[in-house]
This record gives structure tokens, C-alpha cells and sequence, in this order.
């Protein structure tokens, strides 16, 4: 296996350290005086700030869990914010958004520490797939977070604006603006009409901002954060276990899921991820010890594509799984079919050996769909019907019903002769059936018949919403 080390990032030098434009004598040692250095948003000063102030500052083990958390990456957005010239402030925008916890998830179904919703992640390009979600991954969700942020800062030509737009959605910034507009109003941050969360989200970020210039003043202690890179980018060329990565470089997995969130599976297919963070001196740990890994294989698991829709029970036994062991591996919950297509982790076998596709690690998806419980019912037939009209009435295959009565295709029914079929328990039998008599013999899932499932809408760019869940941080 090639793995190469990437490039070292360098920290500031004093030519390019910078606040407002004026040159600093000497590169700063401690990465949050760099981030006061670079503050260049205009001030809130507000009753809501002082508010979030007393909130933030009263929970010293919160500050501490989140600051210690937010040491990962700090450095690396940092680094972009300076690279785009945007105001270092925004460093602080996880802190809001996620308590800098890239496996977050609210309500809302947004994820990662910058808290994108699906729609508007894939609208700047971050994959979601059955093996990965760039939501959560470090590199790819902070460039998309900055170029969603230039833009919204280019639209309103205010950081504030832009800020509640990002949490609320440009749309319903850009219409409270001209709602004010055409009553003759004053249109600033503070002017708009807007939902609750959106008026404290300014004002927790310049809480935020408060504490990070003045620990002291708010009786707040923060941890020494070197102004250093905290991991390098490591690249790969096989599959490979995500324990076996975290042997190889001597962390512990937990710490390699923190800087790899986007693989939200138990292996790493290099075709779909190529490079990996590692702690800044585990790289040269990793590829001398991935070096010397001779005996065994890199990956202990595959991909399998399901050529039908089936069960889970039918589709472990395809793969020699259990299928307890099955549903966890690939998060399938009880009564879901897994509909043909899906990409699904298999355990690599000598007929599936060789490491993943691109096109499958790139694109891969699971699709789900609800097991359809049947009950065996028995219903009359009307003089002249046969199997095609009973199969007709019902919405079911010819076949089926003719097989279910131990008739042809092609038989007719005498006139009130009994007629078996097996209908879906949630849908109620039409009023011709009303004759109908129900035999309790449920029948689960594995119907030869899946309902035919409706292509989704294309999804458009939405407004983000949503706040964490509230976890112990």
C-alpha cells in the first residue's frame, strides 16, 4: 500500500499575520490570541448578548468540554478563514452550531459541526452516500460552510445579515429585508422581524466572541491551543478497517472517528475517500507501520449490491451473515425490506476480494422500504369473474392469485365460489369485497410483490434550520 504523508501546513508567519489590516511583529505561539488578532466583525452590543455572556460563562465545564473538542480543528479553519481574508470570528461559528462536535445531528436531520441540512449540502457538493457524509467531514464540510458564508456575506453585504441567513435561509432574510424595505424601515440585523433562534444566534456567537478576547473578564479559563497544525492528511490506496487505521497509527479509534467522521461505517474504501486525517506526529507512525503490515488483509469487509428487493434475514443469509449482525453493520431497522440496488457491507470473502469501485464508493445507496404485512382473505366471486379481474380489483399479480387458488392464469371462478388472496393488512378491501371474510393468518414482508416506490422529488437548496440535539457535552 502507497501512503504518502501529506504536505506540512505551516503556521502563520508575522508578514502574513494580520488584524484589519495592519502587519503583527510576531507570529502569535497560542492559536486563540491568533484568532483575536484576526476579529474584524463589527460589535453587537445588546441586552441578548449580555444574556448569552452570563449563560456561557456560568458553565465552566461546558466551555472547558467544548474548547478542548474545538482543539482538533481550530487550526485548520483558521487557516481557511485567512486564506479567504474572512474574519477569524467565524472560527467561532461551531461553538454555536454543533459545540464543534462533527457527529451531531439535530432534530432537523442537520449534521456535522457546521450543521448542514442534506439539500443544502448537496447543493455545495458534499456527498452523502450508504458509506460516507462529507457533512461531517472536517475538510470538505469547512470549505462548504466558508463558501456558503462568502456568499451569503456577497448577497448582503453584511456579516450579520449573513449569519442570519445562514442559520434561517437567505430566502426568508431577503424577504424580511424588503418587507421592512417597503414600509419605509430600517433593515439591519437588529430591524428584522425573525424567529427567535435566529435573534440569539448573532448574540451567541459575539458571547462567544466576548469570552474568547476577554477569558478573564468572564472569570473563564481557556486551554493552551497551539498555533500549530493539529493533524496531517494521509493518503490511502486500499480498503481499509477503521480499527486496522487506528492500530496502524497508534490512536485510539475514537480519535481517529473524530478527525474521519464522514466514515460512518466500519471500513474506509480508498476509491471513495483516498485521503485520511491523522494526528500531526501519528502520520509517520501510520505509514511505517502500514509498511511492515505484510500478513493479513487491510479489509475485512466489501460491498454487496442487492440484485432483488428481498428482506434482511433473505439478504444476510446471500452474504453468510446473521441477521442481527446484518442490521447492524448497515443500519437497517426492523420491518424494512432492502430494495434492489442497494449497496450494502458484506464480509470480503475469495469470490468478493478485490477493494470497492469507484463508481459504487462514490455513489453507492441503501434504500428501505416497509415490509408489507399480508393477511390471507378470502373473498366471493361475481358471476363471470377470473383470476385476471380478481387480480385487477385487488392490484395484484394474475400469477399470485392463480397460484394462491391452485388455478390456471387463464381459469374463471364460478358465481360465489370462495377466492384466496393476501392483501396488505393497512389497506382497507373495496366495497365489492364487502362479503369478504378475514382468516388470521398474517404473512410477513417477503412478498414477491414490493410496491413500486415513487422516484423523489429533486431537492432544492433549503434554508438549514435546526439546532443540535442536546447532548452532554
Amino acid at each position: 500500500m502507497a501512503i504518502i504523508p501529506g504536505g506540512p501546513l505551516q503556521p502563520i508567519t508575522s508578514a502574513q499575520a494580520s488584524s484589519n489590516g495592519v502587519a503583527q511583529t510576531a507570529p502569535p505561539a497560542e492559536l486563540w490570541d491568533r484568532i483575536r488578532r484576526g476579529f474584524a466583525m463589527p460589535n453587537l452590543d445588546t441586552d441578548l448578548v449580555r444574556t448569552q455572556e452570563q449563560w456561557y460563562s456560568s458553565r465552566p465545564d461546558y466551555i472547558a468540554r467544548m474548547t478542548d473538542r474545538s482543539r482538533k480543528y481550530l487550526f485548520h479553519i483558521v487557516e481557511e478563514l485567512e486564506r479567504r481574508n474572512m474574519p477569524t470570528e467565524l472560527a467561532l461559528l461551531p461553538f454555536i452550531e454543533s459545540a464543534f462536535n462533527p457527529q451531531a445531528v439535530s432534530t432537523a436531520k442537520a449534521a456535522g459541526m457546521w450543521q448542514f441540512m442534506p439539500a443544502t449540502g448537496k447543493y455545495f457538493e458534499l456527498k452523502q452516500n450508504a458509506f460516507r457524509d462529507d457533512r461531517r467531514d472536517v475538510l470538505a464540510s469547512t470549505r462548504a460552510a466558508l463558501d456558503y458564508l462568502q456568499k451569503l456575506y456577497g448577497m448582503f453585504g453584511d456579516w450579520h445579515l449573513a449569519l442570519a441567513a445562514y442559520n434561517w435561509g437567505e430566502g426568508s432574510v431577503g424577504r424580511a429585508i424588503a418587507k421592512n424595505q417597503r414600509a419605509g424601515l430600517p433593515a439591519t440585523y437588529l430591524d428584522l422581524n425573525m424567529p427567535g433562534e435566529t435573534r440569539m444566534y448573532v448574540p451567541k456567537l459575539q458571547a462567544v466572541k466576548n469570552i474568547v478576547a476577554n477569558p478573564q473578564a468572564f472569570r473563564t479559563e481557556l486551554p493552551l491551543i497551539e498555533n500549530h497544525p493539529y493533524f496531517q492528511m494521509v493518503t490511502i490506496t486500499r480498503d481499509i478497517d477503521v480499527e486496522l487505521a487506528a492500530k496502524l497509527a497508534d490512536v485510539s479509534v475514537e480519535d481517529f472517528k473524530a478527525l474521519n467522521p464522514s466514515a460512518h461505517r466500519p471500513v474506509i474504501l480508498a476509491a471513495g475517500m483516498p485521503q485520511i486525517l491523522l494526528p500531526w506526529d501519528n502520520a509517520t507512525v501510520f505509514q511505517r507501520n502500514a509498511d511492515a503490515h505484510t500478513q493479513g488483509q487491510y479489509a475485512s469487509w466489501t460491498v454487496w449490491t442487492a440484485p432483488a428487493t428481498m428482506s434482511a434475514s433473505e439478504a444476510a443469509k446471500r452474504v453468510g451473515m446473521s441477521e442481527n449482525d446484518f442490521r447492524a453493520v448497515n443500519n437497517i431497522p426492523p420491518r424494512m425490506l432492502l430494495k434492489a440496488g442497494s449497496a450494502v457491507l458484506a464480509p470480503r470473502s475469495a469470490r468478493m476480494a478485490d477493494d470497492v469501485a469507484v463508481h459504487i464508493a462514490d455513489n453507492g445507496q441503501m434504500s428501505l422500504a416497509p415490509e408489507i404485512v399480508t393477511r390471507r382473505t378470502t373473498v366471493k366471486a361475481r358471476r363471470g369473474e377470473s383470476v385476471a379481474s380478481i387480480a385487477n380489483r385487488y392490484k395484484l399479480p394474475a400469477s399470485e392469485v392463480a397460484g394462491w387458488n391452485k388455478v390456471s392464469a387463464s381459469s374463471t371462478f364460478r358465481a360465489g365460489e370462495q377466492v384466496v388472496v393476501f392483501l396488505p393488512v393497512r389497506v382497507a378491501a373495496p366495497r365489492a369485497a364487502a362479503a369478504s371474510r378475514i382468516v388470521a393468518t398474517p404473512r410477513a414482508a417477503a412478498v414477491s410483490r414490493p410496491s413500486a416506490s415513487k422516484k423523489p422529488a429533486p431537492s432544492r437548496p433549503v434554508k438549514r434550520g435546526g439546532t443540535p440535539v442536546r447532548k452532554k457535552r
